[in-house]
């Protein structure tokens, strides 16, 4: 059963909790921490690109279409469609030939509120590289191209590019496909139902390489500079996945999923973290995320500094002054030390 992963408060008052699970999990399969439920079954959402992304590596697409580390990082995103974003989206669609209205994922405002906001004020245009999923896409298409595979329905479960991915994401994972629930995410492509568990098993995996062939470790080392190498591609400015990486100097990986999910890769030390809000509300995500970070001593004092902000942000009304504040209570039990 979850627990409870953060409390806001209101003057002296606890108004309002959030529940979570959230598991650590090394790269042998070994828990070594967890609150609630390890084994929540939930979807992975967006957390799952950088798993994803290994395909257009494997496929050799990456490597026709020279793709650079920046526009690998940018595969793994739920970017917010800045100019830089779209300026390097647009120089991928160039090399595979490809016009953006091919991309299935939707033309939507940006995931950051304060952008969207600064969209909507000067009237932005919006297309479907705009979308944080555009990258992802991107990806997808230009394997389906270096197959030979049909474009008009790459986006559904039985095209062959998203059977070569649930592979991937079954071998990464190590969990029988057959087992994966699979369901429909925001931008249209299948979405992967699994256990916390088997989510930061993935990361683990993926972060060190082990139980993987040559060709899945290769690819995977390369989807980790690349988002630990371009942090901005990942999220945007001030997004907690680009701070997170920015100020970890490259001791790890970290990726958000729609509905409150995170994980996180941590290279050295071998391990993978998997968390979800039970409720899918950001404003606990972040402060959680921190706490356990802290806790399993991942981050040091000087990172944790310049991630303040996502540790306890305030509780603001709408004149902006602080009536309260937002603070991570989780409680990880630990059950096998990794230092």
């Amino acid at each position: 059963m979850s627990e409870i992963f953060v409390e806001v408060t209101r003057g002296p008052l606890v108004e309002c909790i959030h529940r979570g699970d959230a598991v650590v999990v090394d790269y042998r399969g070994r828990v070594l921490a967890y609150s609630g439920d390890a084994y929540k079954v939930t979807y992975i959402r967006s957390a799952a690109k950088p798993i994803q992304t290994m395909n257009v590596i494997l496929s050799g697409a990456a490597d026709r279409f020279k793709f650079t580390d920046k526009e690998l990082a940018i595969m793994c995103a739920s970017h917010y469609g800045e100019d830089f974003h779209v300026k390097t989206l647009s120089e991928m669609l160039n090399k595979i030939n490809i016009k953006r209205e091919a991309l299935l994922c939707g033309e939507t405002y940006s995931i950051n509120q304060a952008y969207r906001q600064k969209q909507l004020k000067e009237n932005h245009q919006i297309t479907t590289l705009n979308c944080d999923c555009s990258g992802k896409h991107i990806g997808v298409i230009a394997t389906c191209l270096h197959k030979g595979y049909g474009l008009i329905d790459y986006n559904t479960n039985e095209h062959p590019v998203q059977r070569d991915t649930l592979e991937v994401v079954a071998n990464v994972c190590d969990i029988d496909k057959e087992k994966i629930i699979l369901g429909v995410d925001g931008c249209s492509v299948p979405v992967f139902g699994m256990p916390l568990y088997n989510m930061a098993l993935g990361y683990a995996r993926m972060v060190t390489g082990y139980g993987l062939n040559d060709d899945y470790k290769a690819a995977a080392e390369r989807i980790y500079n690349s988002m630990v190498s371009y942090p901005e591609m990942v999220a945007g400015t001030n997004g907690f996945c680009t701070e997170l990486m920015k100020a970890a100097d490259g001791k790890l990986i970290g990726k958000l999923g729609a509905e409150a999910v995170y994980c996180i890769g941590v290279k050295d030390l071998g391990v993978g973290i998997a968390v979800k809000i039970e409720d899918g509300n950001y404003r606990a995500l972040y402060p959680a995320v921190m706490k356990i970070l802290e806790d399993m001593k991942i981050l040091n004092y000087s990172e944790i500094s310049r991630l303040s902000n996502f540790k306890n942000p305030p509780n603001l009304n709408n004149k902006g002054v602080k009536v309260g504040e937002i603070r991570a209570v989780v409680d990880m039990k630990k059950i096998k030390e990794f230092h």
